[in-house]
């Protein structure tokens, strides 16, 4: 299947491995195993470059969207939440410099007809750094290349090649009740901007005073040339984004501060710091409109990936929305009754990248090789899509009655399962690569004093507690 990527590599001489440095089937091949990830309209034979979410798989981003949410907006008093539309006026894009820059340039095999790139193609056939190149800087070196005869085609060997041209991202649609009456629209390739429009109107219903944010989660789209490497490079992705109001002057101590707030976020998820780094953007990679970007990335099974960006995008939007729609999007300090365009920080990040992030980081094989052989995903637990899965040693004797009673009573606190198949190893493991933390059996001994057996996770470890104690028990460890 086109969807399922192959990264083969040497097998570790030890038995327990971290596949953070193996590769990406085996985390793929679990993704749809176990209901986390399945390739988009499979039955149909799958459309390149789509996925849905399966059953844990939507919990596990709902816990991760959740988790941004309260440490980003509800427990500060300086930044707000919106959800704006995904179409918008297409005067939008117009202001934001989206249709006439938002471009890649591409070229196609004449023989076989991929579509490559151009500049990722050259940093993979010819190890060249792309980001300081210009379109221009582009063409010369495919002229180059077609001199000399090195440009062949990775897929079939065919060295005829289109020339490069520039690739519009944004999906196009219209909107219009009656033909000849319709107008195109965008499907919005970034949430950012449904922010900057918005600005006027949080201002001034909201009482929120500068330095303040503006924060949303939502669908973006942007028709990539080559969408890979499984979710982490998709034409249909989720963001959370937030744009940070603050007074020219103030943006540099403003960017700092976010830098250290996303990256001590990341490792409050259990990410590894050693997975993590901070890439300063050169000169010549920044955003005509940005003063100053880094990447917070992580290293993926398939290396470092930009994971966070954070740009400090002075007061560029807001002023071409100003100079596009020609109304007043001036700040008016209450106090001082000064006025200003705001100055803007922006940490935008991918939902779905954080997804592979945290499965890449967690996903263990112990023992691999042997009887023993296990595979388990250590996340977080307060990301853990079910917090406890809960056992009947048989299914007699009235021990599922009482596991059924011990479920009933938690789920109305915790997302938490109930199995009676297989064994007791078999549905261990199970839980195991779903990342559940504990699992509770139901046993014998459980009739006799109303104890259960509480596994934990990562260690295997197992303890005795009675049963009006597990509420209290999974609350300490999960909520902490």
């Amino acid at each position: 299947m086109d969807w399922f990527f192959r990264f083969m590599s040497n097998k570790k001489q030890d038995r327990s491995k971290n596949l953070i440095e193996e590769s990406l089937d085996e985390i793929v091949a679990l993704c749809k195993r176990r209901g986390f990830v399945y390739p988009g309209s499979e039955i149909y034979g799958g459309l390149a470059s789509t996925f849905d979410y399966g059953p844990y798989g939507v919990e596990l981003l709902r816990n991760l969207k959740n988790e941004w949410w309260r440490a980003f907006v509800q427990t500060r008093s300086d930044v707000v939440g919106l959800d704006s539309g995904i179409l918008l006026h297409p005067m939008v894009w117009k202001a934001s410099g989206h249709v006439d820059n938002f471009n890649d340039p591409l070229f196609d095999c004449k023989n076989c007809k991929s579509r490559f790139r151009v500049d990722k193609f050259y940093e993979e056939q010819f190890k060249i750094d792309s980001s300081k190149l210009s379109f221009n800087d582009i063409v010369n070196i495919y002229n180059e290349k077609q001199k000399d005869g090195t440009l062949v085609c990775p897929v079939c060997g065919s060295k005829d090649f289109t020339e490069p041209r520039q690739f519009n991202l944004m999906f196009e649609t219209y909107m219009g009740a009656a033909k000849g009456s319709d107008i195109k629209v965008y499907l919005r390739p970034e949430t950012a901007q449904g922010i900057f429009i918005n600005f006027k109107n949080v201002v001034d219903t909201c009482r929120v005073r500068v330095p303040f944010g503006i924060a949303q989660i939502g669908k973006s789209f942007r028709n990539e040339i080559t969408a890979r490497q499984f979710i982490f490079r998709t034409r249909e992705f989720e963001q959370m984004e937030m744009e940070f109001f603050c007074k020219p002057g103030t943006q540099k101590e403003w960017f700092d501060y976010w830098v250290d707030f996303c990256f001590n976020w990341l490792k409050s998820l259990g990410l590894k710091e050693e997975n993590l780094r901070i890439r300063q953007h050169s000169k010549e990679e920044l955003a005509f409109y940005s003063e100053n970007t880094v990447d917070l990335e992580f290293k993926f099974p398939f290396g470092w990936g930009e994971l966070w960006g954070i740009a400090s995008r002075t007061d560029y939007d807001l002023r071409q929305h100003i100079n596009f729609s020609k109304k007043n999007l001036e700040y008016v300090d209450p106090d001082t009754k000064e006025h200003y365009v705001p100055y803007v920080i922006e940490p935008a990040l991918g939902v779905n990248r954080l997804f592979l992030a945290v499965l890449s980081n967690g996903y263990f094989v112990e023992n691999a090789g042997t009887k023993e052989q296990r595979t388990v995903l250590k996340l977080h637990p307060k990301l853990a899509p079910v917090k406890a899965g809960i056992f009947p040693l048989v299914k007699k004797d009235g021990l599922p009655e009482i596991a059924e009673k011990i479920y009933q009573e938690l789920i109305s606190y915790f997302p938490v399962e109930i199995d009676v198949s297989g064994s007791i190893g078999k549905r261990y493991y199970r839980q195991d690569e779903l990342g559940t933390p504990y699992c509770i059996t139901v046993d014998y001994e459980t009739k006799e004093n109303q104890t259960v057996t509480i596994r934990e996770r990562d260690s295997t470890e197992q303890i005795r507690i009675s049963i009006d104690k597990i509420l209290s028990f999974l609350q300490e460890k999960i909520l902490r």
